[in-house]
């Protein structure tokens, strides 16, 4: 009878390892586009600054290629039975980090962390008043952030349309917060006052994504996706 062969881990290292960071596949995520898989932050980070796969060079999208990437929960699971003690391991980093991160900006976060890494006590609010799963669990939407350019309007010179003017994020999202995520992008004082608009009509600032696309965007008879909406200085009508 023939012995059977034993391997070893680092037999497996090409599989289960990241292209970008050189270590084991954290969150591992695949590019649709070409197959190729990396750790979920290292191939979001490189996606800032390209749209190219940083393993074969293919263009993954031309504008957003973080809709072309899929989490691999099989291949986690597999490097978790392969590499032992790395799932406990990365749970502990993963905790310590948010820890210090808290710890810096409220003096305690132990509960709030805890809350947020395991997904216990659904519901609960922070010492902010804020939930601790942060809309990750809502339902998701695409939208297009577009500059309106009109000519000679004051303050056109300042607003810029952004680099990558394509997001996804939850429905519940404000008009207000996305005022917020534009100056902060934008490089604005956060006291800049924008206009948001869909489909020519101003958006107040307590409009949900999910109401401006229900009341505004699909009812319109050539409506496609993403859901377009356009920012400009505000204007003022005296």
């Amino acid at each position: 009878m023939a012995a059977q062969r034993k391997y070893l881990v680092r037999d497996f290292n090409r599989y289960i390892t990241c292209y970008l960071c050189r270590g084991y596949l954290i969150k591992p995520t695949t590019v649709t586009e070409c197959l190729h898989t990396f750790c979920k932050s290292c191939i979001v980070q490189h996606f800032e600054e390209s749209n190219e796969c940083p393993q074969c060079g293919i263009q993954v999208h031309e504008t957003n290629p973080l809709e072309m990437l899929r989490l691999d929960k099989t291949l986690e699971e597999i490097i978790f039975k392969l590499v032992p003690d790395l799932r406990e391991k990365e749970e502990q980093r993963e905790l310590e980090f948010w820890r210090r991160t808290k710890s810096r900006g409220n003096g305690e976060g132990g509960p709030i962390t805890k809350r947020a890494r395991l997904g216990d006590d659904e519901g609960e609010e922070d010492e902010d008043g804020r939930g601790g799963d942060y809309h990750r669990s809502d339902p998701q939407i695409a939208i297009c952030l577009d500059c309106l350019r009109n000519n000679g309007q004051s303050g056109e010179s300042t607003v810029k349309g952004l680099m990558k003017k394509f997001i996804r994020c939850s429905t519940r999202v404000t008009v207000g917060t996305i005022k917020k995520f534009l100056c902060l992008k934008l490089k604005l004082p956060s006291s800049y006052e924008l206009d948001v608009l869909c489909n020519g009509e101003i958006m107040g600032k307590d409009h949900t994504l999910e109401f401006i696309y229900r009341t505004r965007w699909r009812l319109q008879e050539e409506s496609a996706y993403p859901m377009v909406l356009e920012y400009r200085p505000r204007i003022d009508f005296g």
